[in-house]
């Protein structure tokens, strides 16, 4: 299970890769090995506020679907455009291609209260 040392988690298996104050924002390699392929990304329209632990869009997998957890409150300043046509990247590049947005943080302070990789890894272990 890949698990980089240099972003934050959240119990839902989002992840964030904080640079001043602005972040982006995937799921992890374990949340995309559980849905399967992943076939369809919704994502909001730049200028979106998102809250904290509030829903931001939705992954269409195989398995399922799923709702797409913000980590912090923010608004988004990009989204993953590739996704439209390649939603695969979700499974093949969580952490870099598959990236789904870019948020301006409200407060760049928050992603200190989220999980940290090895936190992470322990909860992992739990549904193991």
């Amino acid at each position: 299970m890949n698990v980089p040392k240099d972003l934050r988690y959240t119990k839902e298996h989002e992840w964030i890769r904080v640079r001043g104050n602005e972040a982006e924002v995937g799921i992890t390699d374990f949340a995309q090995g559980e849905l399967g392929d992943v076939i369809f990304v919704e994502l909001p329209a730049p200028g979106t506020k998102v809250g904290a632990m509030k829903p931001f869009g939705t992954i269409d997998a195989v398995k399922t679907v799923s709702d797409l957890f913000a980590p912090v409150a923010g608004e988004v300043i990009a989204v993953n455009d590739a996704l439209k046509d390649q939603p695969v990247l979700v499974n093949q590049s969580p952490y870099e291609k598959g990236w789904m947005v870019r948020l301006r943080l409200d407060d760049p302070g928050d992603a200190a209260k989220l999980l940290g990789p090895d936190d992470y890894e322990k909860l992992l272990g739990a549904h193991a």
